[in-house]
C-alpha cells in the first residue's frame, strides 16, 4: 500500500469480456467442467459499467492474468440478498477460492456467506459484512472489508473544480447511499474551500444536488442534466454509475462540462475533465496478493484514503485550464496529513444541508 495506487490505476490494460446466460446469472463464457479460483458477483451495475463493477473486476483480471490463474464473474439476475447468495453459492461451486463482492449491497450476504463456506475467502469492497438488521456487524476471519474516503476523492474535484474557474457547479447523484452522500458533501466541502482561499464572497460559488435514486442512465437524468447545463451550470459531478452516461449525453449536446466518479472515464467523453477517484483495482488488487501470500487481512477493514494513496484524480488525463499540478500535490498533502479533516458524519436522508458552508450556496433540486 506503500506504492503509488493511483498510477498503478492508469497502467492497467481492460480485459475482453463476454456475458453468457447461465440461468438466472450471467457468468463469463466458460468450457464445461472448468474450475475458477477467482470469483467476482457483481451488483446493480455490470461488468463494463465504466465505474465501480468493472474497477473491481479489473484488478481481479490484472492479477489473474499476471500469475495464470483463472477468474470468472457472475451477474445475479435481480437485487436481492437472496439473488446475491445464489450468484456466491455458483462461484463456489466454480472452486472459487476468493470471492470479490463490490458495493454495499453485498454486506449482509457477505455476513451469511463467510459463514456457509469458512474455507473460502471474501473481499467486500465499500462495505462490512453485518445481518439485515443492522443489530450484528461481524467480519469474518476469512473476509477483508474494504472502505474508501469518497469524501477527499469528492473534496479534490470540487476544490480542483473551482480553482480552474468554474463557478455553478452541480453533483448527480445515484441511490443516496452512504459512499454516492461522502463523495456529494465532500464535493462541496472542497468547493467551499476553494472560495475561501480565492477571497470569494457568499453565493459567488453555487451547488445544485440532487439524486436519482438509481445507477442507471435514463432520460430523466439526461433532461436534468441539459436542463442545469441550460441554466448555466459550467461542470456536473455525476455519482452514479451509467447515471454518468446520462449527463455526459447532455453535456455533449451543451458544450459544457462533466467530472467523473470511482475510475478515470476521461475516455467515456470529451466532456470529462476529472474523475474523482477510488483506488478499486490496486485495492482489489492488493488483497488478493495478499492471500497468495498468505498474508490475507482476515477480520480486518481496511481504508483507502489520500493518507495511503487511495483515492485521487487522475492528472494525466484531466483538462484542467488553471489548475497545476503543483496545485494538486499541495492540496493532496494537506489531505494526506490530516491538516484538513475528513467529513465523516452523514444524516439519515443524505441532505446537503449537513455539509457547513459560509461561501457556497447550495440548492437541493428534488
Amino acid at each position: 500500500m506503500e506504492e503509488n495506487l493511483m498510477k498503478k490505476i492508469s497502467l492497467i490494460l481492460l480485459a475482453v469480456l463476454v456475458l453468457a446466460a447461465c440461468g438466472g446469472t450471467k457468468t463469463e463464457t466458460s468450457r464445461s467442467g472448468d474450475s475458477f479460483d477467482l470469483a467476482l458477483v457483481t451488483d446493480l451495475g455490470t461488468i463494463d459499467d465504466k465505474s465501480f463493477n468493472q474497477g473491481a473486476w479489473e484488478g481481479l483480471v490484472q492479477y489473474a492474468d499476471e500469475y495464470g490463474i483463472t477468474r470468472k464473474y457472475y451477474q445475479p439476475a435481480e437485487q436481492s440478498d437472496d439473488a446475491y447468495l445464489s450468484a456466491i453459492d455458483l462461484a463456489v461451486q466454480g472452486g472459487a477460492k476468493i470471492i470479490v463482492t463490490p458495493g454495499f449491497l453485498f454486506e449482509s450476504p457477505v455476513y451469511y456467506a463467510q459463514e456457509r463456506y469458512p474455507n473460502v475467502h471474501f473481499i467486500l469492497v465499500d462495505g462490512v459484512p453485518h445481518d439485515p438488521s443492522y443489530s450484528d456487524f461481524k467480519t469474518g476471519k476469512n473476509t477483508v472489508g474494504i472502505l474508501y474516503a469518497e469524501d477527499q476523492a469528492g473534496f479534490l474535484a470540487g476544490y480542483a473544480a473551482v480553482k480552474d474557474g468554474n463557478r455553478r457547479l452541480g453533483f448527480v447523484g445515484g441511490m443516496a447511499v452512504p459512499a454516492v452522500v461522502r463523495f456529494g458533501y465532500g464535493f462541496i466541502q472542497g468547493a467551499e474551500f476553494a472560495a475561501q482561499e480565492l477571497g470569494l464572497s457568499v453565493g459567488d460559488i453555487t451547488v445544485n444536488y440532487h439524486y436519482t435514486g438509481g445507477f442507471a442512465a435514463t432520460p430523466e437524468a439526461q433532461a436534468l442534466a441539459a436542463s442545469w447545463y441550460n441554466s448555466g451550470i459550467d461542470v456536473i459531478f455525476a455519482c452514479g454509475g451509467a447515471v454518468g452516461n446520462s449527463v455526459m449525453a447532455a453535456a455533449e449536446q451543451a458544450g459544457k462540462k462533466v467530472i467523473g466518479v470511482d475510475v478515470d472515464q476521461s475516455g467515456e467523453s470529451h466532456t470529462v475533465i476529472t474523475s474523482a477517484m477510488k483506488g478499486l483495482r490496486p485495492s482489489v488488487y492488493s488483497c488478493i496478493s495478499d492471500y497468495y501470500y498468505d498474508a490475507f487481512p482476515g477480520g480486518e477493514t481496511l481504508v483507502f484514503s489520500a493518507h495511503n494513496e487511495g483515492v485521487g484524480l487522475p492528472m494525466e488525463t484531466s483538462k484542467f485550464n488553471n489548475f497545476s499540478d503543483i496545485d494538486y500535490q499541495n492540496i493532496y498533502f494537506e489531505l494526506a496529513t490530516g491538516n484538513i479533516p475528513r467529513m465523516d458524519s452523514l444524516d439519515e436522508n443524505g441532505s446537503p444541508s449537513a455539509v457547513p458552508v459560509r461561501i457556497t450556496r447550495v440548492t437541493e433540486v428534488k
